[in-house]
């Protein structure tokens, strides 16, 4: 068995995990996204409609592949490739992209390893330094900021979805300047934008705020 084969999703899920627990990285965790209660009351939708767990975890795996269609605040180039299927059913394929910084205004290029698991419907972004591209070139990563892991998840019941999210900088001493960013996000108590462009764009459901 070659090293490539072994690799399985509770790999990426190991490596997520052993940089959350290293004393040394910088972590946030958002609180659970109660997605029909934000929009029952931070919004009004037409047709009003209830957003099941199907439909979010059907967002969470097409913004993964497509970051520019449903993060566009975020990107301004992304392509993914090399989509394969692991030997536990898990997907896995990468992706770059051009981001703003976390706490800058600059942008740099962000290449990512993305495992994606329809059994626990939880996706990892572990971030890399370099990657072959589909044509085999070698890419790097910007060194604007530190490389980052994210997890996406959907939790909750069938008709109460739970949009879950965390990440982890991979940093020399925990920054706390790389937490604000989301606080803000927490204090706002909206839904995240890719979760609004996905009821406007694949739903055709008419969203504003209130």
């Amino acid at each position: 068995m070659n090293i490539a084969s072994a690799i399985t999703f509770d790999t990426a899920e190991l490596e997520y995990n052993e940089a959350w627990t290293a004393p040394s990285n910088t972590r946030f965790e958002l609180p659970p996204v109660d997605v029909n209660a934000v929009l029952k009351k931070r919004y009004r939708m037409s047709p009003e409609q209830t957003l099941t767990r199907a439909m979010i975890w059907d967002m969470e795996t097409k913004k993964a592949w497509d970051p520019l269609t449903y993060i566009p605040y975020v990107v301004s180039q992304a392509r993914s490739w090399g989509r394969t299927t692991l030997r536990d059913g898990s997907r896995r394929f990468f992706r770059s992209s051009l981001q703003h910084g976390w706490i800058t205004s600059d942008e740099g290029r962000i290449l990512e390893d993305v495992f994606v698991s329809d059994a626990k419907q939880t996706i990892y972004f572990l971030g890399r330094p370099r990657m072959v591209e589909a044509n085999g070139s070698t890419l790097a990563a910007s060194p604007f900021q530190p490389l980052f892991h994210v997890q996406h998840a959907v939790g909750g019941s069938k008709q109460t979805p739970l949009n879950l999210w965390s990440i982890v900088f991979l940093t020399k001493a925990p920054d706390p300047r790389y937490c604000e960013p989301f606080e803000q996000m927490v204090r706002a108590g909206l839904l995240p934008g890719f979760i609004e462009i996905y009821i406007e764009r694949d739903l055709k459901l008419s969203l504003s705020r209130i």
